[in-house]
This record gives C-alpha cells, sequence and structure tokens, in this order.
C-alpha cells in the first residue's frame, strides 16, 4: 500500500507556504501528495504551481467537485495540469454534496448518478482521445482539445455507495474515500468497485483511502479533537452512510490516532481491506498542537511511501 499525504490548501496561508509542504512531502519521501477543492484556491492551480517545485511525487485533487465544471472545461484544466507536472496528476473529483451544490452555488443536484456517468463519459473520451461526440440527457458535447505534453491521467472519483461505485468501476481509475473505516473498505467498496471494473473489462482500481490521522499517547483527548474537527461530516448523507456500516457513531469513531505502533497497525488493516494507498489527513492534539502534528508526520513519513 503506497503512502501519500493530504496537504490542504489553506486560504489563511499564502500559496508558498503551501507549495513548501509539496517539496518537503517528496523530500520526505511520500509517494503521492493531495490536496482537497474546498472553498480557498483552487486544488488543480495548487498542483500546477507545486509540480514545477517538485519531480516525482504524484500530486492528486481530493476531490474537484463536477457540477460547477463543464467536463470539457474540467478536461482542458487537467491535460494543462498534466503538462505541467510532467505527468504526474491524478484527477480526483465527486459530486460534492446537495447542501453544498444546491444551498451554496444555486446549482441543481438532480439525479447525480446520471450526472456522474455522463460526466466520466465526456472527460474520459476527450482525455483518451482528444475529442468527444457525445449525446447525453445531461451533456450534449462535440469538441477536439489537444495540450502538448499531455499524457493521459488517472481520473480517480470519489465513489461511496453501490451505484456511484458501479459507475467508478466502468468508467474511472478507481476511488477515493473518506470517512470509510476498514470494515467497510472490505466488505462494501473494494468489492463493489472491483467487480465492476473486471465486468467492463477494466484493470483492477486504485482504491485511495483517506481519514484523520493523530499520534499521541492520549487517545481520549485525540478522539475529542476528532469529534470537534470533524463533526460536519457525520452529518452529510453520504458520508453518514459509511459510518454506519462501519457502526461508528461519529467521524472520531473511524478517526486513526494511538501511538506510532498503533497507528501502523491501523494502516495496516487498511492495506488487508485492499487499499492501494492511504494518505492520511494529519490533525493535532495535545497542548502542544505543533509538536503533536511533528510526531504524526514523523511516524507516517517514516514507511517511505509504502507499507507492507
Amino acid at each position: 500500500m503506497r503512502i501519500g499525504l493530504w496537504i490542504p490548501a489553506e486560504d489563511s496561508k499564502p500559496l508558498d507556504e503551501t507549495i513548501a509542504k509539496f517539496v518537503k512531502a517528496e523530500k520526505d519521501g511520500f509517494a503521492s501528495a493531495w490536496t482537497p477543492q474546498v472553498f480557498g484556491p483552487d486544488a488543480l492551480t495548487v498542483l500546477a504551481l507545486a509540480g514545477r517545485a517538485t519531480s516525482r511525487i504524484e500530486l492528486g485533487t481530493s476531490v474537484v467537485p463536477t457540477f460547477p465544471r463543464h467536463p470539457f472545461t474540467l478536461a482542458q484544466q487537467a491535460m494543462t495540469v498534466q503538462a505541467a507536472t510532467g505527468g504526474r496528476l491524478a484527477l480526483g473529483l465527486g459530486l460534492s454534496h446537495q447542501v453544498v451544490i444546491e444551498g451554496m452555488w444555486g446549482l441543481s443536484y438532480e439525479k447525480p448518478a446520471r450526472h456522474m456517468r455522463e460526466y466520466l463519459s465526456v472527460l474520459g473520451a476527450i482525455r483518451d482521445t482528444g475529442g468527444v461526440s457525445f449525446q447525453g440527457e445531461t451533456y450534449q458535447v462535440n469538441g477536439k482539445a489537444k495540450v502538448e505534453g499531455c499524457t493521459p491521467f488517472p481520473i480517480i472519483v470519489a465513489a461511496l455507495g453501490s451505484r456511484m461505485l458501479k459507475i467508478a468501476g466502468e468508467l474511472a481509475d478507481g476511488t477515493i474515500t473518506w470517512m470509510v473505516g476498514p470494515k467497510t473498505l472490505a466488505s462494501h467498496i473494494v468489492p463493489g468497485i472491483t467487480a465492476s471494473a473486471k465486468a467492463a473489462g477494466r484493470p483492477a482500481p486504485r482504491v485511495v483511502c483517506s481519514l484523520p490521522v493523530c499520534v499521541t499517547d492520549d487517545a481520549a483527548a485525540a478522539r475529542e479533537n476528532a469529534a470537534k474537527f470533524f463533526a460536519i461530516y457525520g452529518g452529510l448523507p453520504s458520508y453518514r452512510a459509511m459510518l454506519d456500516r462501519e457502526g461508528a457513531a461519529s467521524p472520531a469513531d473511524v478517526a486513526i490516532v494511538g501511538n506510532e505502533k498503533q497507528v501502523e497497525e491501523a494502516l495496516r488493516r487498511f492495506a488487508d481491506a485492499g487499499a492501494t494507498e492511504f494518505g492520511p489527513a494529519i490533525f493535532p492534539a495535545g497542548d502542544d498542537p505543533q509538536a503533536s502534528v511533528a510526531r504524526t508526520y514523523a511516524c507516517v513519513a517514516s514507511f517511505g511511501g509504502k507499507l507492507g
């Protein structure tokens, strides 16, 4: 199982500080670095900048919401980033959530599964052939796009439910999960997407996992922090369904906390469950947050980008 790192582009920090974290992650041997698309800097722009400052590490989005971006436009942007980074982009994308798409942006969240199937059909065609002729219910797209120096990049879908896993297996290169524990990964995520990919004649999918991680000697205090920091995810339907499958009352229950040995053992459970990659989302605990974060970083960096 490859070990990556989640690097959020914080809206309160200069971009140079964020790019420096990608440089450090590469130097410290991480296999990949992932940045979310939330309400701060644009994730793909950040990765284009990070790609010019690094040379080896894979650079992923986790994830770009599909509804606000036309698939042709996203294809162009991703192709540009792929060329700028020397072929190191992993394009993670997802539906986001109804409360965001409709409540914040005023867009329709109608028939999300149909939307994703058509979206991937358009995006994948442009990636693979440089053009598309597609007539669907949501999208009718005809056109060509070319970016010199671009090579095909993996498309990884934030697929959690059964319908989305089927679509991701058929039309994408894997899934990327959040708030999914090892039991649910082994019993639901991995079998669902793997069966779909096999039926479609596609290679075994990537299964990229992330959870909050904190290395600490005070697990109870760390879980209290996790309960506060990540509370919002427990109320979002897609994540709530995964927590319920795991038998977890809240995000704090799936956070990975403990000393170095306990964290390593927890990560190995994900490898055993079928994860191909894990990217810790580091969070602090204790009276010295900086020291806590540094200890967690040192632990996950010690694996040299691979576990097992």
